[in-house]
C-alpha cells in the first residue's frame, strides 16, 4: 500500500469513529427529555473526536483556505467516512430497544427540517458551520495555553447553542437520516446543509487571510 493510500485508509477509519461518536450525541439528544441537559450531553461527541484527533466533516471543511488544494480530498474522504459511521450507529440502534423511540423523534426532527425553505437550510448550516470551526479552533488555542476547563468549556458551548438554536449539522442530520429511515430521499437536504456548514465554516478562516495579507 503506498502512502498516500494508507494516509486516506486512516483517515477515512477515523471519520467513520467520528460519525459514530456524532450518532451517539444525537441518540442521546433524541432520548433527552431535558434540552440543555441533551445539548450539553452532544457536545461529549465533539469533545471527544478532538481529543482523540479523529476526523469530523465539520471540523475540518473550515481549514480549507489555511490549506493546499489537496485538502479537500481529505475533507471530501471525511465526509463520506462520517456518514458510513452514521447508518452503522443507526443500524445498531434499530436493534434495540430503544428503536422506536429514536426512529419516531428522528423522522418528526427531519420532517421538521426537510420542509424547511432551501436558504433557510443553508443560513442554518451556515450558522452550525462557524460554531463547530469555533469548537474546534477554541480546542487548539486552549492546548497551546494548556487551559484544559477553557477547552472543555470552548467544545461544550458552541455544541450548545447550534443545537439550542435549532442550526442544522449536517452530521448528526444524516445521522437523524438514516436512523428516520428516510435514505436517500433527505440527501438533497444533508447536501445542502454540508454546503452550509462550509460557508460558515470558512467564513472567519476567510476573512483573516484576506486581512491578514
Amino acid at each position: 500500500m503506498s502512502k498516500n493510500a494508507g494516509k486516506y485508509v486512516v483517515l477515512i477509519l477515523n471519520a467513520v469513529l467520528s460519525g459514530i461518536m456524532i450518532s451517539v450525541g444525537g441518540a442521546v439528544y433524541l432520548l433527552c427529555e431535558n434540552k440543555i441537559i441533551g445539548s450539553f450531553l452532544f457536545s461529549f461527541g465533539l469533545f471527544t473526536i478532538v481529543q482523540r484527533g479523529f476526523a469530523l466533516y465539520t471540523g475540518k471543511v473550515g481549514y480549507i483556505p489555511e490549506n493546499s488544494p489537496v485538502y479537500i480530498i481529505e475533507v471530501i474522504v471525511t465526509l463520506i467516512g462520517n456518514a458510513i459511521g452514521t447508518a452503522f450507529a443507526a443500524v445498531m440502534l434499530q436493534q434495540t430497544r430503544f428503536s422506536q423511540t429514536l426512529c419516531e423523534k428522528a423522522e418528526l426532527c427531519m420532517t421538521a427540517k426537510t420542509g424547511d425553505t432551501i436558504v433557510s437550510q443553508l443560513i442554518l448550516g451556515a450558522f452550525c458551520g462557524m460554531l463547530m470551526y469555533l469548537a474546534v479552533d477554541n480546542a487548539k488555542e486552549c492546548r497551546k495555553r494548556n487551559a484544559d476547563i477553557s477547552l472543555v468549556l470552548g467544545i461544550s458551548i458552541p455544541v450548545m447553542i447550534f443545537i439550542i438554536c435549532g442550526f442544522n449539522h449536517s452530521i448528526a442530520d444524516t445521522f437523524y437520516m438514516f436512523m428516520a429511515g428516510t435514505f436517500p430521499i433527505d440527501m438533497p437536504y444533508i447536501l445542502t446543509v454540508a454546503a452550509g456548514n462550509a460557508i460558515g465554516g470558512m467564513m472567519m478562516p476567510l476573512v483573516k487571510k484576506i486581512t491578514s495579507s
